[in-house]
């Protein structure tokens, strides 16, 4: 279904971006329109699938994952299929993605130490379609789940 956005739509959903909890009333005081327009336009923009559900923010550290890794994989061409599904059944990814370039895919997991990090590094490394991997630890979390904008920037 085709949904014309106009620069209201991409308002209220910056506002609920910024708050994905906002009652109705509270999106419409951001934006600036009354709670029955917020109401209508974000009513109309679930049921054209704009928006496709609202989901918590986690903080993983909470649950004892400590560590953050990348991955970039070189995978044989008709193995991506199969290498992206495996990742994504591991239970750690937060994010895979097949992507242009030198690697393949590239994927991003919560490990709740090396030592589960280095096992899943083991099962991509003897993986048959897997020809490299490379892994980075990230030593701090700069930004996540951090939704840019739908509204163009404002001209300065």
């Amino acid at each position: 279904m085709s949904t014309d956005i106009d620069d209201t739509d991409r308002r209220i959903l910056d506002a609920l971006l910024a708050d994905g909890r906002a009652s109705a009333s509270e999106l419409a005081e951001s934006v600036g329109v009354a709670t029955a327009t917020a109401t209508k336009r974000l009513q109309r923009l679930e049921e054209s699938d704009v928006v496709d559900g609202y989901q918590p923010e986690i903080d993983y550290e909470a649950f004892g994952y400590e560590v953050t890794a990348v991955f970039r994989l070189d995978v044989a061409g008709s193995g991506l299929e199969a290498v992206v599904a495996d990742l994504r059944a591991t239970g750690h990814m937060t994010g895979v993605y097949e992507v242009t370039g030198n690697d393949d895919v590239v994927a991003i997991g919560k490990f709740e130490d090396t030592d589960a990090l280095n096992a899943q590094i083991k099962d991509l490394l003897t993986h048959p379609e897997v020809r490299s991997a490379r892994t980075s630890i990230a030593l701090e979390t700069v930004c996540e789940h951090d939704p840019p904008p739908v509204s163009p920037a404002d001209p300065e």
